[in-house]
């Protein structure tokens, strides 16, 4: 049931709440709030709160920097900690011009007006992201704090420790957590979130993102979701399932297909497959994204999709009798360092103009893409992601699909950021060049 304007009154007064933050995201996910009292929260709640946006990443010009946030009261969270004694609550916002119309650079408009595409056909989007990420012993240098492996569990470690307590923290603001456990490298952890609707989960993945960092830095940790923070181990990944729902049924199954799939299931991981090259600048936009999407290392690199194999870009989880809800897809390349609410916008879009356009689905690859060769993998026509932020910025500019789902003003806001980052990180010289080449050259 959506909440009031009075039932927001009545939580923040029962809870007593002294602080309240409206946040939303710039164009690279960053999470940006302003913080108000409680006597400030009325006016607010009617009206909204007015801010420059000329100084947002993304946002817009100087001479038209007016914007306002419009609280989604259906967000309201009290923080799970006091900060400075108080108890704080926090608000997603809507951001809005001065006439009241959707703001263009507004991620999480983006991923609505997608969901309310699809909405129109009937359908709802469930996600269920696994995000992980890393401890170490400070923001300065990746000092791993743990040397556990794949499923490790220890009660006295650090790391177990602190998952533990963010794992808490989530359930009691009303994230729900179906698994936590340690990844395969050291320090590398991993806490899936329980499926939702799209939206929701993209700002369950912030305030996710959130607390892991938090709980660290007062432990006196550092948790970061950089994709690739050390050389020679896994990187972290965000791997995301998804299905459609009509009718309060998984659109996804079918009882009398060979894989429990149905037609719309095919043709929606058909349009992940097509467009994945495309969507990649925005599932993995930084420069460090594309050191995680090598071979060897449990990252996709090759386009194709299966069942049982891991090396597949697309894994379609077996179906178990009575689960037929659970049907599913999962996409395995974004990396948890995106921003959730394009990326969740963007690989619905993929997958939704398969749907759309019935592409058809090829035959699955089960046998370990990662061992074959150049030969083998030519033969099968597995295509590859791109394989650099450069390269991936060519295949983005060239989406008339990509064009229309983030708009113009994302769209090329987008292209101009990563072009500025991929210049500056061209033109740095490395550790690498010091070592390799400095006492030879």
């Amino acid at each position: 049931m959506a909440r009031s304007k009075e039932d927001i009154l009545k939580l923040i007064d029962e809870n007593e709440i002294k602080y309240i933050r409206l946040w939303f995201t710039d164009i690279l996910g960053r999470l940006k709030g302003i913080s108000i009292t409680r006597s400030e929260i009325e006016a607010v709640l009617d009206h909204g709160q007015g801010f420059d946006g000329s100084s947002i990443e993304g946002f817009v010009r100087i001479e038209e920097s007016d914007l306002n946030a419009i609280a989604d009261l259906d967000t309201f969270t009290i923080f799970p900690w006091n900060i400075n004694s108080e108890r704080v609550a926090l608000l997603f916002c809507d951001i809005q011009t001065p006439d009241g119309k959707p703001y263009e650079g507004d991620s999480r408009y983006i991923l609505k007006r997608m969901l309310d595409e699809i909405a129109r056909d009937g359908y709802t989007v469930y996600l269920g992201p696994e995000m992980e990420y890393f401890y170490f012993k400070s923001s300065q240098s990746p000092e791993i704090i743990d040397h556990g492996g794949y499923f490790d569990y220890a009660t006295v470690d650090e790391s177990t420790k602190m998952r533990k307590k963010t794992v808490t923290a989530l359930e009691s603001i009303g994230i729900q957590v179906e698994c936590s456990h340690h990844e395969v490298a050291p320090s590398q952890q991993e806490i899936d979130l329980k499926y939702q609707d799209a939206l929701r989960m993209a700002d369950f993945s912030m305030i996710y993102r959130l607390v892991v960092k938090e709980i660290a830095l007062a432990e006196g940790y550092y948790a970061t979701f950089m994709p690739k923070p050390i050389f020679g181990e896994n990187g972290s990944g965000m791997h995301v399932h998804q299905s459609l729902f009509k009718n309060g049924r998984n659109a996804f199954f079918s009882k009398d297909d060979t894989y429990n799939l149905s037609d719309i299931a095919k043709s929606y991981i058909a349009g992940l497959l097509k467009h994945i090259k495309e969507i990649c600048l925005v599932t993995n936009q930084w420069v460090n994204s594309y050191k995680r999407l090598v071979p060897n290392y449990e990252a996709p690199v090759y386009i194709s999709w299966g069942r049982r194999n891991r090396s597949s870009l697309v894994r379609v989880p077996m179906y178990r009798v009575g689960r037929e809800e659970a049907t599913r897809v999962e996409l395995r390349s974004p990396d948890p360092a995106c921003n959730p609410y394009l990326a969740f916008a963007v690989m619905i879009a993929a997958g939704y103009e398969g749907v759309r356009n019935g592409y058809k689905l090829e035959e699955p690859i089960e046998a370990n893409i990662f061992s074959m060769d150049q030969k083998k993998r030519k033969r099968l026509r597995i295509d590859t992601l791109p394989g650099s932020l450069e390269n991936a910025i060519s295949e983005f500019k060239k989406s008339r699909l990509m064009k229309r789902v983030l708009g113009d003003h994302i769209f090329e806001k987008l292209i101009d950021n990563k072009i500025v980052e991929w210049d500056q990180y061209r033109i740095a010289v490395t550790g690498y060049e010091i070592d390799n080449y400095f006492p030879v050259l």
